[in-house]
């Protein structure tokens, strides 16, 4: 192909972190040490990384340069103006001390009870950001972007394939073992996680895969950002050993870093009094485009972009359209699903493309 970045996402937030001093990153597993390179690429941002393993910390550090330092504790990097966490869950913990210290907080937690729990958190002055990562995070900011084009919103479904590492492995397999949570008709019901199948169709080359409720906190971000929406679901894909070994411990040891991931983001509703329906898609490694947007994420809120409270990235107050365009520069790309559907549909029973959807060219 390659995906295209919206076409009116013309302005970008690198130069933006000019003025920051510092930003602490907790956790340098695979999404954070992707997150510590892409703050790097921003002018100005010196990195301060904590983990639970201060010789993986170190090695980071050194690998990345003299602008990257090493915290004895995590209570050091709480002065700092923003603090990145990127551990494996529950943040609500840190996060409530990070915001009572004076700084902002950007989480890639994905955990629902533990996003609730931050959602709850007093800011004040503070800004609090929640699942800054590839789903939820880049989904939750096609779906802001998409909806622009719509008078109201009815309907919003999002997919996600792929995992990033080894903690994101094993959220994933809890979600499946869980209780997902889907918003109908302005109430929540719960599913049985592992339920619902559907054949979603993903950019190419990852095409169509079977996806699944799950307990994740997407459902819970959109709606907090999409109120009025009269359904919200999510959805993860999931293989018949995925679903069966769900409620086991996990068989083998999950890989450093996933292969390629993809998002796919479903919006029904109306446009001119005409019903509409719109998706956009993007496929990256999963940790490197968490990475990409939590560094982006925390280099506009130092810069003081981003309203105080705690919201995740569907709010629509957020500078939307800069925060594509930025990440389009750093390789982060989307890209629109476009062709009408033409009966008759013949449908082929394995690969291709998902009729009456193809990518730009």
């Amino acid at each position: 192909m390659p995906p295209s970045v919206p076409a009116d996402a013309t302005t970008g937030v690198s130069t933006v972190a000019a003025s920051v001093a510092s930003i602490g990153v907790v956790g340098v597993g695979a999404v954070g040490t992707r997150t510590v390179r892409q703050l790097l690429a921003s002018a100005g941002v010196h990195v301060v990384v904590f983990d639970t393993d201060q010789a993986r910390a170190r090695a980071v550090a050194t690998a990345m340069g003299p602008r990257v330092t090493v915290a004895g504790g995590s209570e050091e990097l709480l002065p700092l103006g923003v603090v990145v966490l990127a551990q494996p869950a529950p943040h609500a913990t840190i996060a409530a001390r990070a915001l009572r210290a004076g700084s902002s907080v950007v989480s890639v937690s994905d955990d629902d009870a533990d996003v609730a729990a931050m959602l709850a958190l007093a800011c004040g002055d503070r800004t609090l950001v929640l699942g800054a990562g590839f789903a939820p995070g880049l989904s939750c900011l096609l779906a802001r972007y998409a909806a622009a084009t719509f008078d109201t919103v009815d309907e919003l479904y999002v997919a996600k394939h792929g995992t990033g590492g080894p903690a994101c492995a094993r959220q994933h397999h809890g979600a499946l073992a869980g209780e997902a949570r889907v918003w109908r008709d302005g109430a929540w019901t719960t599913q049985r996680s592992g339920s619902g199948r559907e054949l979603c169709w993903f950019p190419e080359p990852i095409g169509g895969q079977d996806c699944y409720r799950a307990e994740t906190a997407e459902a819970s971000l959109l709606h907090a950002a999409f109120a009025s929406t009269g359904r919200i679901g999510a959805r993860v894909s999931a293989r018949r050993r995925d679903r069966l070994t769900a409620r086991l411990p996990m068989l083998r040891p999950p890989h450093p870093e996933g292969a390629l991931g993809a998002i796919r983001v479903e919006l029904r509703g109306a446009r001119a009094s005409e019903r509409a329906v719109d998706v956009l898609g993007a496929i990256d490694r999963p940790a490197i485009a968490a990475g990409a947007v939590l560094a982006v994420i925390a280099t506009t809120v130092a810069a003081g972009e981003f309203p105080a409270g705690a919201f995740g990235l569907g709010d629509d107050r957020l500078p939307t359209g800069s925060i594509l365009a930025e990440l389009s520069r750093r390789g982060v790309r989307a890209a629109r699903f476009t062709g009408t559907v033409q009966a008759p549909v013949t449908v082929r029973p394995t690969g291709g493309r998902s009729p009456g959807m193809a990518l730009p060219a």
